[in-house]
């Protein structure tokens, strides 16, 4: 199967530089990345902090002036860019990596045009521009994530602590955990085999289509059989004879207990 081509647009106005490799990370995660661009008046003493990283990710970085106080022209210039990239024809996707309500429109009309449209962006990010998004991951909680399980590693290394603690439900959500569960066990009823038991990516990419935002890293878990396994569903694991590329590999199925 042919990876997404994906274009990635930074707004420089609404990022920092600690989220770069985060966003690189996740979007090569999901195919390949053909556009790199990050848009900012590069003038500004603001923005200096980027160059290394950029330069480190091969990103663009594309001038726009701020012509008149108070308004933001790296917003359209984004806007325009990402459309002229669309009518290219030469990608799959894009990847919005923005805070600003101002892309909501933007990633609508993304969409509409048969593209997969990933947001990233703080916490903070409007509903609005959250829900536009196919998918939307916020940036902030899984540095928040990665800062954390490093810790965990170098405790477990200088066996200073062997403490177990538990995962804080809810407290990186935006969809309360029992919205969730609640569209977990719907999709398993509407789409199990007679034995109630249906393909867990399948339910993974059917809540990813209800809740752009889902992310099993904002519940506080490491994985989505972990997930589904600590909020009161059962999983089992089957090998996937059809995998030749992974023989030894196995797919995993979930019912309502």
């Amino acid at each position: 199967m042919q990876e997404k081509r994906f274009a990635v647009l930074f707004d420089a106005d609404n990022n920092s530089k600690d989220y770069i490799k985060t966003v690189m990370d996740e979007v090569t995660d999901e195919g390949v990345v053909t556009y790199k661009r990050m848009y900012g008046d590069w003038t500004n003493s603001n923005l200096k902090s980027m160059k290394d990283i950029i330069l480190e990710y091969s990103i663009t970085p594309m001038q726009q002036y701020a012509y008149t106080t108070g308004k933001n022209s790296t917003d359209s210039a984004m806007i325009i860019d990402a459309m002229d990239i669309l009518y290219t024809g030469k990608v799959d996707g894009f990847c919005l990596v923005s805070s600003d309500s101002d892309f909501t429109k933007l990633a609508s009309r993304l969409r509409e045009a048969g593209m997969y449209v990933i947001g990233m962006g703080k916490k903070q990010t409007p509903k609005a521009f959250v829900a536009a998004c196919n998918r939307f991951k916020f940036v902030d909680l899984i540095n928040e994530e990665v800062a954390k399980q490093e810790i965990e590693k170098k405790v477990k290394k200088t066996a200073a602590k062997k403490t177990k603690t538990k995962p804080k439900i809810e407290q990186n959500s935006t969809t309360p955990l029992e919205e969730v569960k609640r569209a977990i066990a719907k999709i398993i009823e509407d789409n199990s085999d007679e034995n109630g038991w249906l393909l867990a990516s399948l339910v993974g990419n059917r809540l990813q289509n209800k809740y752009s935002d889902f992310d099993y890293r904002n519940y506080g878990y490491k994985s989505f059989t972990d997930f589904l396994n600590k909020t009161g569903f059962e999983t089992k694991s089957i090998q996937d004879l059809n995998n030749k590329k992974n023989p030894t590999g196995s797919l995993v199925y979930v019912k309502i207990k």
